[in-house]
């Protein structure tokens, strides 16, 4: 028996973002599936409703690979529909399965088991960002989370300083919600005036706000990102 295919279904970023976020081709995946791996369950069930899932809920089979599920689970579980002809999709809590992701983790062990993996186009906050910064989109980096320890933050920060301006690379990171500001301060402390950094928070919520200025031009402000989700991108 030939194996399923794992579809990686993007979910909106945002509440309010459902429309924008939605293409018919995943529309109809999503109705053609009734077993899915998610990240999020309640996400999940809410996304799902809101792209017009015909199937009734109650019929879904829906595996669990959010934090406490995977220290104490076996991946391999979530694949035996798939080992056996059925199609499942994959969704993270929000954006790209796979990308900045724990889903990459069943992704690598579907290629391992040799099924078939489709992304489905959808919205990804970094590259959203990347789009909207003005910054190189021809050679960047997306780092993740940066230290949290002061002193090794303001070394990272001066280290993908020197990288972007010796490469022309755009050096992109997030941070945890809460301590953007935290971040954001960091940043201005540390970086030359003349750096360009641009904060992308909020992306695709109709509160959006993605904005581009030298660090000079960062110090005169009084912005406040304080619990909004944000991407942060570094540009000489």
């Amino acid at each position: 028996m030939a194996n399923g295919i794992l579809y990686l279904i993007p979910v909106p970023l945002s509440d309010d973002a459902a429309f924008q976020s939605f293409t018919p081709y995943l529309v109809e995946t999503i109705n053609s599936l009734d077993e899915y791996i998610v990240e999020n369950e309640k996400t999940a069930r809410k996304f799902l409703k809101l792209a017009g899932l015909k199937i009734p809920q109650s019929e879904l089979k829906i595996h669990d690979y959010g934090k406490h599920a995977r220290d104490k689970g076996n991946i391999n579980d979530f694949f035996e529909g798939l080992t056996h002809g059925k199609n499942v999709g994959l969704m993270s809590e929000a954006g790209c399965p796979g990308v900045a992701d724990p889903g990459a983790s069943i992704v690598a062990r579907a290629h391992q088991l040799g099924i078939k993996v489709v992304p489905l186009v959808g919205p990804s906050s970094i590259l959203l960002a990347l789009m909207a910064s003005g910054f190189s989109g021809q050679k960047f980096t997306f780092h993740g989370y940066l230290p949290i320890d002061k002193i090794e933050r303001a070394r990272e920060i001066k280290s993908l300083e020197m990288q972007s301006g010796r490469e022309k690379q755009t050096q992109i990171f997030i941070e945890t919600p809460f301590r953007n500001n935290q971040l954001l301060a960091d940043l201005l402390k540390t970086c030359k005036p003349s750096t360009l950094l641009c904060v992308a928070s909020n992306v695709t919520a109709p509160d959006e706000s993605i904005q581009s200025f030298t660090i000079a031009e960062w110090r005169k402000r009084k912005d406040d990102f304080h619990k909004r989700p944000t991407i942060f991108l570094l540009y000489v």
